[in-house]
């Protein structure tokens, strides 16, 4: 984003811990003010969002459940309430439980495409309607960008977690609707990490062996994935596409999905 005329706002969801937290730490370094969403852990979005104005003029912290279609839809007026305006949204909260072809429903499909689909397509609605009426009150050079997290499993599948691989395949393909619907207003980009924090389901060794399961040695650290969110945002010839950032896994077979190997 070319120099505002007021200090950038970001809304990162699912930063109150992990790779959503990383994202707000790597963006409020770098100036923009933080807006950090969580659903249930709020001392750690307490945590993060005192870290964040530790680096930037100010953050705060705001709570929504992303099953609550209400609650989605009013959770950027509430940033812009308190921020008087918002230039972008990182769509990092993810649901992320595991199902395969056997145990599938509609109701873990449904629960997915709440929070992994719906809730990012609504907040990017939301952001497009708050930068049109900044540039219909006069804002001419008034831009948005959304980056929406994904996964380099879309470009490797396997059979596990299938309600959460629908879930980010719809999101791959919202983007690039998204990114004709709201231009030239609103830019819309995809960063999809490999493997990159580790897990209950994994071992500190597992983890290391995995990690290293690329053609460049090793997958994506948060570092790596919270620097290509803050290229996204800020290049503003970017949109309609998605960075992959997993150091090539994409380009390997993998028969399980990691948690599972």
């Amino acid at each position: 984003m070319s120099h505002p005329s007021h200090p950038r706002t970001v809304l990162v969801t699912g930063a109150a811990k992990r790779l959503g937290r990383s994202i707000a730490l790597a963006l409020a370094a770098g100036g923009w003010q933080v807006a950090v969403h969580y659903r249930s852990s709020e001392q750690d979005a307490i945590d993060t969002a005192a870290a964040c104005a530790r680096l930037t003029s100010t953050s705060a912290h705001f709570d929504a459940d992303f099953e609550d279609e209400a609650a989605v839809r009013g959770l950027l007026p509430r940033v812009v309430a308190h921020f008087g305006s918002v230039d972008a949204v990182v769509n990092s909260a993810s649901l992320f439980e595991h199902d395969n072809t056997a145990t599938f429903g509609f109701a873990a499909l449904e629960k997915h495409l709440r929070s992994n689909t719906a809730a990012p397509v609504l907040l990017a609605q939301a952001l497009h309607q708050h930068v049109a009426s900044r540039a219909a009150a006069g804002e001419a050079d008034a831009q948005g960008a959304v980056v929406n997290l994904l996964d380099q499993k879309l470009w490797n599948q396997n059979p596990d977690f299938v309600s959460y691989t629908l879930s980010k395949a719809a999101l791959e393909a919202a983007g690039t609707m998204l990114a004709i619907a709201l231009a030239p207003r609103v830019r819309v980009v995809g960063v999809a990490p490999g493997l990159t924090l580790t897990s209950h389901m994994l071992s500190d060794e597992k983890f290391a062996q995995l990690h290293a399961l690329s053609p460049l040695g090793r997958s994506s650290t948060a570092g790596d994935v919270a620097s290509a969110v803050k290229f996204a945002l800020e290049n503003r010839s970017i949109t309609g596409t998605t960075l992959l950032v997993d150091g090539g896994q994409h380009l390997m077979k993998f028969d399980r999905d990691f948690s599972l190997m």
